[in-house]
């Protein structure tokens, strides 16, 4: 059992409660990726975890679920569209890795829904761009895009 010795509640403001934030375009970055298992154990889906890197809403997450492992040929075919327009929004368009994708800022267009289960309103992300209308990096002198490599520790560009 993990030890908690040391931490005083009293210390520490509590967590907020999450209320979904409000409809609107967003910069984030992917902080998080892995591959899970979909619920009928029949194929996986990759999760991503976004984070709002600026504005009132900096530090939230969110999420998006991509089933490219799926017995529904509609569901990947869905899955493949919005792993397309995150590559796009980054400017990684070949990623060997889902670790390529984190830490580069992309705007994400947020919305609510009402969730199927509970009946609780939540986010839900509805699309991808690259921030500020281009995507980052630049071009080299033969027209081919390029961007910042990333290296394991340096700082990501939107904490700059």
């Amino acid at each position: 059992m993990p030890s908690l010795n040391g931490f005083n509640a009293s210390e520490v403001d509590p967590a907020a409660d999450f209320e979904p934030i409000a409809p609107g375009t967003y910069t984030a970055v992917i902080t998080e990726s892995e591959t899970k298992p979909t619920k009928a154990g029949t194929g996986s889906y990759l999760q991503l975890t976004f984070q709002i890197v600026d504005g009132e809403h900096k530090g939230r997450l969110l999420w998006a679920r991509l089933n490219l492992d799926n017995r529904s040929e509609t569901a990947v075919t869905i899955a493949r569209s919005e792993l397309s327009a995150i590559c796009r929004a980054v400017n990684v368009l070949q990623p060997k890795d889902s670790l390529e994708l984190h830490n580069i800022p992309l705007a994400i267009k947020v919305g609510v829904k009402r969730r199927d289960d509970t009946g609780d309103m939540t986010n839900d992300i509805k699309g991808y761009t690259p921030r500020g209308g281009a995507a980052g990096g630049g071009q080299s002198s033969n027209g081919v895009a390029t961007r910042p490599a990333a290296t394991a520790g340096s700082t990501p560009p939107w904490k700059r």
